[in-house]
């Protein structure tokens, strides 16, 4: 007997042949489904990270590299108006600093002598060179052939202003032998020996990479004041001692047995008092010629 297998076509139908309902009632096949990507921000470029700027300083003209004397700053520029700020120091001969992205200026001073250079950090390394225009001056004084000992001298040193020679300050109170880092330039300098009226000045160049040396001679003397009852006796204790001119200024007071003084080379009045009583003497100052000044104390 033979098996009969029916098999209807409706069965294997393909899925684009399938109608659907809804396909029906709007007349036409549905519109494929469409599929965009989302409009997204555009992505930030990373941030720059810190780098390092190393620093040097040379001495302009002769090129000689500075390896002392240095202090460094760097001044973050701001963009609304603000005063820079410093945000890193050294007073190394090379220093390094690690900076963020910005505008900095880095500066440099060398005694009174100082350079600048205005740098961006934009994520990497920087090596930068500063010159330095400077001198230095180098100062002692003499009375004739001999030296004047380091601590009965002193040194002030101006900036000429117009015609004025002392018009500005630069440094007071500088010592024999010290070393004065200057701008090239000219200047005034003072120089005092002792505490009254023995001074001297004079007008000095300052050249780039150069030590200028001087040295300034004073006409001056050291007198010894004493009060005595005769010539080379005992001086008095607590004696009071005024210095003046011919004229009548006073140039020095003293008060003691035996006090010292520093006189420029010249004629002087001296004015002892001792319990009440009051006793003069002219004397002259001769340049070199230290001495003892007695004034005889005569009874009546």
């Amino acid at each position: 007997m033979a098996l009969a297998i029916l098999v209807t076509g409706s069965a294997l139908v393909p899925a684009r042949a399938q109608q659907d309902p809804l396909q029906n009632r709007l007349g036409g096949p549905l519109p494929s489904p469409s599929i965009t990507t989302p409009n997204l921000p555009p992505a930030l470029p990373s941030a720059e990270p810190d780098a390092p700027l190393a620093l040097s300083a040379l001495l302009s003209g002769p090129g000689i590299p500075l390896r002392q004397g240095l202090a460094w700053r760097i001044y973050e520029e701001a963009n609304d108006g603000v005063r820079p700020s410093i945000v890193a120091r050294s007073t190394e001969a090379e220093p390094r600093f690690v900076l963020a992205p910005g505008t900095y200026t880095a500066t440099v001073a060398y005694g009174f002598a100082s350079a600048s250079k205005r740098i961006v950090m934009a994520g990497q390394p920087i090596t930068e060179t500063l010159r330095v225009a400077a001198g230095a001056l180098k100062l002692s004084g003499a009375v004739g052939d001999q030296k004047i000992p380091p601590g009965e001298v002193s040194f002030s040193v101006f900036v000429p202003v117009g015609t004025n020679s002392e018009g500005r300050l630069v440094r007071g109170g500088i010592k024999t032998g010290e070393l004065l880092r200057l701008p090239e330039g000219t200047y005034h300098v003072v120089s005092i020996y002792g505490e009254s009226n023995a001074i001297q000045r004079a007008d000095l160049r300052v050249e780039n990479g150069k030590v200028t040396e001087a040295t300034l001679n004073h006409r001056a003397a050291t007198v010894t004041l004493k009060l005595v009852a005769a010539p080379g006796a005992e001086a008095f204790a607590g004696t009071a001692f005024s210095v003046l001119t011919p004229g009548g200024d006073t140039i020095r007071e003293a008060i003691g047995a035996f006090p010292q003084v520093t006189l420029a080379e010249g004629d002087y009045v001296l004015i002892a008092r001792h319990d009440g009583q009051v006793y003069t003497r002219e004397f002259k100052v001769e340049s070199g010629l230290d001495r003892d000044i007695e004034v005889v104390a005569k009874s009546g």
